[in-house]
């Protein structure tokens, strides 16, 4: 008996899910805060002595008004990013703004020193919700690949550049209003961000994880974390071989070592193993937290450099470093960006950092009299536009191959990267800067005891000397980063095929034609 057409013809394919047809209008509000997160990076240090000054901290206290915000926001990465996992990324990115608004109103009411300090951890505390729930909300809104390449351009654009910008904002706010100010600053962005986060964002529906929590993943995690970034903060100030400073460094790798274990046995780990071990994802972090230690180090001396050795004030400082945002912006935006769907990512990220050491080689030559339109300026351009064709598609790839349900602790883990490397990068490069700085003064030590002017030269070229011999351990370490970039990540183009990366929660496999391998069914409000 013959077939008929309805018996014999083929299923018709179940439809892809439609796009959030908001999806753009929450990037606006997801960019908006992640500026606001990565600008508060550098805008308190340009107002914290003045602060320093009006509320009475001491010389020995004051780096803790830095120091706070980094073990609570560093600590507490991860677990921000399993919390907006299970509770909903968009509820924890509305959340995780209000309390960073009213952390920073704290911040600018402070009235003593405790008072400060607590404001600054809070602040820490909130980020560590909102960072990884911002960059896991574009991994589940954007699947297009040329859509989801635009929207990862604009981020990475923001992460990169944010911190230059805050230099910026940082120098007006202080030199033309008032150093609260910096901290005020924060509400409206925060503001206008829940608000429309609140009405444009609609999360994928069925993309939480409802897993048991990991409380002794989050407690190893968190202490690990917090040990290791403030070994390296006292590093930096009490010295490499200070018992205290060693014992730290012994702690976090005792916790992050139960912590590793922990993760190993647990039914449903914090951290899952899957997330951290795929070679597209470890690459990404590992390269791009190498890469954040050189920038970190960089705006460190350039900003001293600028302000000390060629006396720019704090506003022309600022605008100083408009050619690396421009470059950054350039080259996420435009190249990155056009090129993701083009091109596999190493291909991009891999030149990018080396883009970006040959801008910082150029550094490596900074004298005392060095021009900035002839060397500084060329140097900046060439940084940005490395950093940013790098920093675009680590973004995007930070979430590769994991289910919907990892995509808050993936996205921290990213964020994890970039606050150890920060903290390795000011504490290694400072030491680097500061024996060089004193080896000079003792070869020099003639002239020094001179007096006037000649004994002034010699200190600022002992600084200067500081300053270039740091800069040629970063280019070391961004090429580095370029090395691990090129051979550890090897997905394809999106599109293209290419390798498999493990999956999701349920270990399913995505490949690089799925973008990012993030299951997204229907939209729910």
């Amino acid at each position: 008996m013959p077939k008929t057409a309805a018996t014999s013809a083929p299923a018709p394919p179940s439809p892809a899910p439609a796009a959030d047809p908001n999806r753009w209008k929450a990037l606006v509000f997801i960019a908006l805060a992640q500026l606001m997160v990565v600008l508060d990076a550098t805008i308190v240090n340009i107002a914290l002595p003045s602060a320093q000054t009006d509320l009475g901290i001491s010389d020995g206290n004051r780096q803790w008004v830095i120091t706070a915000y980094a073990l609570a926001f560093g600590g507490l990465l991860l677990f921000g990013g399993r919390i907006a996992d299970k509770w909903g990324r968009k509820n924890a990115f509305v959340v995780g703004l209000v309390g960073f608004a009213l952390a920073s109103a704290l911040g600018g009411a402070a009235t003593g020193e405790a008072m400060m300090l607590g404001a600054r951890a809070l602040q820490g505390a909130f980020g560590a919700l909102l960072a990884p729930a911002a960059l896991s909300l574009l991994a589940v809104m954007f699947t297009d690949a040329t859509e989801r390449a635009k929207a990862f351009g604009i981020y990475g654009a923001i992460a990169g550049g944010g911190g230059a910008v805050g230099l910026i904002l940082g120098g007006f706010l202080t030199e033309y209003l008032n150093w609260r100010w910096t901290f005020y600053v924060n509400i409206p962005f925060a503001v206008v961000a829940a608000a429309g986060a609140w009405l444009a964002i609609r999360e994928p529906a069925g993309g939480r994880n409802r897993a048991p929590l990991d409380v002794p993943g989050v407690v190893l995690s968190t202490l690990g974390l917090v040990a290791l970034v403030y070994g390296f903060t006292r590093a930096e100030s009490a010295g490499w071989t200070s018992g205290v400073t060693v014992a730290v460094f012994v702690a976090s790798a005792a916790l992050l070592a139960a912590f590793v274990g922990t993760e190993a046995l647990v039914k449903s780990p914090l951290l899952p193993p899957r997330v951290l071990l795929e070679r597209n994802r470890g690459g990404v972090y590992l390269s791009l937290g190498l890469a954040v230690i050189a920038m970190f180090g960089l705006f460190l001396f350039l900003t001293y450099y600028l302000q000390v050795v060629k006396g720019f004030s704090p506003v022309k400082t600022g605008f100083a470093f408009l050619p690396m945002i421009a470059g950054m912006i350039a080259g996420s935006t435009q190249i990155g960006a056009r090129l993701m769907t083009r091109v596999p990512p190493r291909l991009l990220m891999g030149p990018g950092f080396l883009v970006a050491a040959a801008g910082m080689l150029m550094l490596t030559q900074l004298e005392v009299d060095s021009s900035y339109p002839a060397l500084i300026l060329p140097a900046q351009l060439l940084l940005g536009l490395g950093m940013g064709t790098a920093f675009m598609p680590a973004m995007s790839l930070s979430t590769h191959g994991v289910a919907a349900a990892d995509a808050g602790v993936a996205s921290a883990m990213v964020n994890t990267s970039q606050q150890v490397g920060g903290a390795i990068g000011t504490a290694l490069l400072n030491t680097i800067a500061a024996s060089a700085t004193t080896a000079y003064l003792t070869d020099h030590a003639a002239e020094a005891s001179a007096g006037g002017a000649a004994a002034q030269l010699v200190g600022a070229r002992a600084m200067v000397e500081g300053y270039s011999t740091a800069i040629w351990w970063a280019v070391g370490i961004l090429l580095v980063s370029a090395a691990v970039a090129v051979t550890l990540i090897n997905t394809g183009r999106p599109g293209a095929g290419g390798p498999v990366a493990s999956g999701g929660s349920g270990g399913s496999g995505a490949g690089a034609g799925s973008e990012a391998g993030v299951k997204v069914p229907v939209m729910a409000h």
